[in-house]
């Protein structure tokens, strides 16, 4: 599919959509919502993805709402407001629930909407220079979609702060509290990308999409006999599929598995 906001490739199962309205710094509007919920989505499906980036096109990563898309908002009444916030929302859980892993590769501003984007993904890589900011309570609104997935990535402590007081945070901060996992040079942060990408590319495919549902199942669960039944039949089942059987007999017999990237 084309589209008018985004450009994707796809090269060696890494599906890249890259966020492209520079001009506006990747601000995000209901047209860019669309899209990025359809790549998303149709990467996803896709059997010849086994990974997905998240990147910006010029000086920002996203910098968050488009003015124009706030201006028209505004004028909306409840039922459409639901609708349009339901659609913001909906992406985020395609993201998240990619059965694929989801990396940002973040420079420059990561604003509201846009740091949702980058907590939505498992792995989220920065450079020196990215800045972070949830900015909402600066014009009366709340990060209310974007919520879930932030308070996951720093923690609700850290949240408090960043949600009430709308600083703005450098790539160190970021780190220092796990929002993210790696920061590089901005003339080293594809490098970083690409050696996180080595790494995932050389987990199973099906092993990689269970690790992510089991990761979002057992968050927060007690440690009871029904965890410890439900965990034991996911690694039951992975052991009898092809790809654990596949697996083991790769390691057994000191060769590299079906799936591992051909060099």
């Amino acid at each position: 599919m084309t589209y008018t906001t985004l450009e994707t490739t796809l090269q060696q199962g890494v599906a890249v959509i890259w966020l492209n309205r520079p001009d506006v710094r990747n601000a995000m509007s209901a047209e860019l919502i669309a899209e990025l919920t359809d790549a998303v989505g149709a990467a996803a499906e896709d059997d010849d993805v086994r990974a997905i980036v998240l990147a910006g096109h010029g000086k920002a990563f996203c910098a968050g709402a488009d003015l124009n898309w706030m201006k028209q908002a505004s004028g909306y009444g409840p039922a459409e407001n639901q609708a349009d916030a339901a659609r913001l929302a909906a992406l985020l859980r395609t993201i998240a629930e990619a059965p694929k892993p989801t990396v940002a590769r973040v420079h420059g501003p990561a604003f509201a909407g846009g740091l949702g984007l980058v907590t939505a993904c498992d792995i989220a890589i920065a450079s020196y220079d990215a800045k972070f900011c949830l900015t909402e309570v600066r014009i009366g609104l709340i990060p209310a979609m974007i919520s879930p997935y932030v308070i996951r990535a720093m923690g609700p402590r850290a949240a408090s702060r960043w949600f009430l007081s709308a600083e703005v945070f450098d790539s160190a901060e970021a780190y220092r509290m796990g929002l993210v996992q790696e920061i590089a040079p901005a003339e080293e942060l594809d490098a970083a990308v690409d050696a996180m990408l080595g790494h995932l590319l050389q987990g199973g495919p099906a092993a990689l999409a269970a690790t992510k549902r089991l990761i979002r199942d057992v968050t927060h669960r007690p440690i009871d006999d029904t965890l410890v039944a439900d965990t034991a039949s996911r690694i039951a089942a992975a052991r009898a599929s092809d790809e654990g059987r596949e697996g083991i007999a790769s390691f057994l017999e000191k060769r590299k598995p079906r799936w591992h990237p051909q060099q």
